[in-house]
């Protein structure tokens, strides 16, 4: 699903969060099921434990918030017409995920702008 480079940046973004408690990386990828409303910005890996991954998840529920996940049972996530998640390639983040965060839960969900 991820590219070897996403990959490596969120191992990267993970290794700098396990020193540095305080680091607020920019999301590495968008994730989303093309079939329903759900999005994951996938911000960085646990050094402790490289399948478990750190995002912003917006259910479409309206209550956005940050949430680990292993990458494994994302993989397995199917949409309601059971299309897999998928990764935005055009995704280009902009900000950093507290950011993100912030605007998601001002707005009562995750938006591109």
């Amino acid at each position: 699903m991820l590219t070897d480079d996403q990959l490596a940046r969120l191992r990267a973004n993970g290794l700098r969060r396990a020193r540095e408690p305080d680091f607020d990386p920019v999301p590495v990828a968008k994730a989303y099921t093309p079939d329903g409303r759900v999005v994951w910005l996938l911000a960085f890996v646990h050094a402790d434990d490289p399948q478990r991954v750190h995002t912003l998840c917006d259910a479409g529920t309206g209550f956005p918030a940050l949430i680990d996940i292993r990458l494994d049972e994302l993989a397995a996530i199917r949409g309601p017409r059971g299309l897999r998640v998928a990764i935005d390639p055009s995704f280009a983040p902009s900000r950093t995920l507290s950011a993100y965060t912030a605007m998601a839960i001002a707005a009562g969900g995750y938006d591109e702008d």
